[in-house]
């Protein structure tokens, strides 16, 4: 019993007036004292947040640890970057097709007509601001959708998969600013088997022609400064590539400014894929 009472006692003893061992006032100073405390943590973290903000650009990277050389992708998205259909089985190259159709929309010539502009082609599309005045939003050049022929979804609907000769499209990840290439050579895509499988891939076109990215498709401002950006594209097409067997294909980018990939990194400048084209 007298521990009970002791317990009251501490939560509210009537004869002092303290809650917990503490009186109000004892309670309205410590609870001040942690209200000013906070107020100046939060101020001091709105006010450092205020000056970084006040760094950043809305348009460009402040700090840019640019790669030597930028990454490639491929275009369909395959599973794990493996490309796998039967010419027979409508299904199994359906996907493919719909994915191909979804991410050249973008690209269509009456859309690239009334939003970008015809540009001169082996040079840069310089758009530089003057001074502190922004020249935004910057244009952008067509790319035309029938600029990849074979492989633009339009001759062909199915991109050669009803006829075992797919089209692969590659393109090179955007970084800001980056010139890819000098004296008016521009940068171009190469593809060929790995070592064990080179005397299966036969024979490949690219389009555009040379399987060129052309310079005047750069540089690149940004995402909000360039709203319209097209980037470029190589597609490549399996002419004759051996059936029922697995072809493991590089395709890399050769520049006069960008440096050669890294082991370290398989998709700088580079990318690797596995194309298997089963007939039945």
């Amino acid at each position: 019993a007298g521990g009970s009472s002791e317990w009251r006692d501490f939560f509210w003893n009537p004869r002092t007036h303290e809650l917990l061992g503490r009186t109000a006032a004892s309670w309205g100073l410590i609870l001040l004292f942690y209200l000013i405390f906070y107020l100046c943590l939060a101020g001091m973290f709105a006010f450092t947040m205020y000056i970084l903000l006040l760094t950043l650009d809305d348009y460009k990277p402040t700090w840019q640890d640019r790669l030597a050389t930028p990454g490639m992708m491929i275009r369909p998205k395959g599973n794990q970057l493996e490309i796998t259909f039967s010419t027979s089985d409508t299904e199994s190259w359906d996907g493919f097709i719909h994915n191909l159709n979804s991410f050249l929309s973008p690209y269509n010539d009456s859309y690239q007509v009334q939003t970008n502009d015809e540009c001169t082609p082996d040079e840069y599309f310089i758009q530089e601001d003057s001074g502190e005045v922004r020249n935004n939003p910057k244009r952008s050049c067509q790319f035309n959708r029938t600029m990849l022929e074979e492989c633009s979804g339009v001759l062909d609907r199915f991109y050669g998969y009803d006829k075992g000769q797919p089209c692969i499209l590659i393109k090179l990840n955007r970084v800001i600013g980056m010139l890819p290439g000098k004296e008016r050579q521009s940068p171009y895509v190469t593809c060929a088997a790995k070592r064990e499988d080179s005397d299966k891939i036969g024979p490949l076109a690219y389009y555009p022609p040379n399987g060129t990215f052309n310079l005047m498709y750069y540089p690149y401002y940004g995402k909000k400064a360039q709203v319209n950006y097209t980037q470029p594209l190589v597609a490549v097409k399996f002419l004759n590539a051996s059936l029922n067997t697995d072809i493991n294909v590089e395709c890399k980018v050769t520049s006069n400014t960008l440096a050669a990939g890294s082991d370290r990194d398989k998709f700088a400048g580079r990318v690797s894929f596995k194309l298997r084209i089963n007939d039945k």
